[in-house]
């Protein structure tokens, strides 16, 4: 193979990419995308696909599936491992694209795409270990195993939160397990999705086997239901999730869908206040809340609500609300104009149902959509700014009575991404850990972030199908077969 040299997408971030080759949408329909920091920054304008689209790249990942699937996991690998080399190289112009793109600051922008590099790094490990299981059998001379397949063509849609980890982390799977894939990203972050096709073309990846159509709601319906798609991984909002999942029944389609949060961090009397306002702090605001396990409550002990309350509103009036790219900026802006309606109308919603405003709460002016870090005090566990996800920098803060009750309002609502505890108890330590209706847990740390080789995975309402990353993705992405062979 040879060396690829990775050059930034340009004029091919207009199109899509099928079959190997960048082209213009049958639609002839286009979308502006700006720089949410400053909205007189248009990034591009990019393809705004349909139906006819995602049939041509359906076919090209049908047509490429056999060949891909015969390679086998180890050589498939190569593949991965040359996109890590080529990530590594360009990883400050993905940063960049992604800080411009999402908003996000420069050092987030660096963190996800160390988390793409890990992901990266861990999928291409497991292509010694994709295996299965020899057994002993009931009858002599009869030989008993099990092993994994890949099922087909894949639809990956995925959010404009993470527009790179969170693509890689259904990409890299897709591919090592054998499957061809069409990639559909958030309209919001098309271009950062294009160049990881790009990458992937560098290195120099079959053509088909990983296509890209860019759009909204009707290119991802037309691909939820492609007859020849035999599975969806999805990450976004609950209610599209339940709607694929119900455009799907009829045919018994596989899915794979992580959905919202509503995550909360206890408090209890013992805890180490600093330590805990520093995470807190971190997990709200960090990426202005826009994260599926962002801390958008603080469920924390009378005894101590005063002084931890104090902490976070001298922390977060300080904090400083500005670009991404700015080297100062504290919260960076939300993604959208809709985004911040959204959180303005929250904060309003949740002072009319009683809860008192403790520091921010308003829209910033300015050329982009920027939101004031915002606490609520005194919200009630059953207000809705308690129980329904409000994406963005919002924090409420809901005194308990101790442990149990603690407990009992964590649990309280229809998600169950993450969990958070600070205490220096073990006793309830362990006891939270079997108590917390939550997928991915924390104890004495920010209740954000996840490791490559660990699952990401919800519970309730927040998670539906096999986990993502770990070895336990590949129950998405591989179906088993079991084999007698008598001799």
């Amino acid at each position: 193979m040879a060396n690829p040299t990775f050059a930034l997408v340009s004029a091919h971030h207009l199109r899509n990419h099928v079959d190997g080759r960048w082209v213009v949408p049958e639609t002839g329909r286009r979308r502006r995308n700006v720089n949410p920091a400053d909205t007189a920054d248009v990034i591009g304008e990019f393809a705004e696909s349909g139906g006819v689209d995602i049939d041509s790249a359906v076919a090209a990942a049908h047509r490429a599936g056999p060949a891909w699937r015969d390679l086998g996991p180890i050589a498939r690998a190569a593949y991965l491992r040359r996109a890590w080399q080529l990530l590594t190289e360009h990883r400050e112009d993905f940063a960049a694209a992604i800080t411009r793109e999402q908003g996000k600051r420069t050092s987030e922008a660096r963190g996800e795409v160390e988390r793409a590099l890990a992901v990266l790094d861990f999928t291409a490990g497991e292509a010694r270990r994709l295996n299965g299981v020899t057994t002993p059998a009931e009858e002599p001379r009869t030989f008993a195993c099990t092993f994994r397949v890949p099922i087909g063509v894949v639809g990956l849609i995925t959010p404009w939160n993470f527009p790179l980890a969170i693509p890689m982390w259904k990409v890299a799977p897709a591919l090592l397990s054998g499957c061809t894939a069409v990639l559909k990203p958030s309209p919001l972050t098309p271009h950062t999705a294009a160049l990881l096709v790009q990458l992937f073309q560098d290195a120099g990846l079959p053509s088909g086997v990983l296509n890209l159509v860019q759009g909204d709601q009707p290119a991802g319906e037309a691909l939820v239901a492609h007859p020849d798609v035999a599975g969806v991984s999805f990450t976004g909002s609950l209610p599209v999730g339940v709607a694929i999942q119900e455009a799907g029944a009829h045919r018994l389609l596989r899915t794979q869908l992580e959905l919202g949060g509503k995550n909360a961090v206890i408090v209890l009397a013992d805890a180490d206040l600093d330590r805990a306002t520093d995470a807190i702090v971190h997990g709200a605001f960090g990426q202005a809340g826009q994260r599926c396990s962002a801390t958008s409550r603080v469920v924390v002990d009378r005894e101590v609500e005063q002084p931890l309350l104090e902490r976070l509103v001298k922390r977060v009036s300080a904090m400083r609300v500005g670009p991404g790219a700015a080297p100062d900026t504290d919260v960076c802006p939300v993604v959208d104009a809709a985004r911040l309606a959204a959180c303005v109308a929250a904060v309003e919603g949740a002072q009319a149902q009683g809860a008192k405003l403790a520091c921010g709460g308003r829209a910033v002016p300015g050329p982009g959509y920027f939101m004031e870090p915002t606490i609520l005090r005194d919200v009630a566990p059953n207000a809705t700014i308690a129980q329904e996800e409000v994406f963005g920098p919002v924090l409420s803060v809901i005194p308990c009575d101790g442990f149990d009750d603690g407990m009992r309002i964590s649990n309280s609502v229809r998600y169950g991404m993450s969990g958070t505890l600070f205490t220096q108890d073990p006793a309830r330590i362990f006891e939270a850990l079997g108590r917390f209706e939550a997928g991915m847990l924390h104890v004495n740390r920010p209740g954000v972030g996840a490791y490559a080789h660990l699952p990401h995975s919800g519970s309730k309402a927040s998670q539906f199908g096999p986990p993502e990353c770990s070895p336990q993705v590949w129950d998405f992405y591989t179906e088993w077969r079991s084999a007698c062979i008598t001799y």
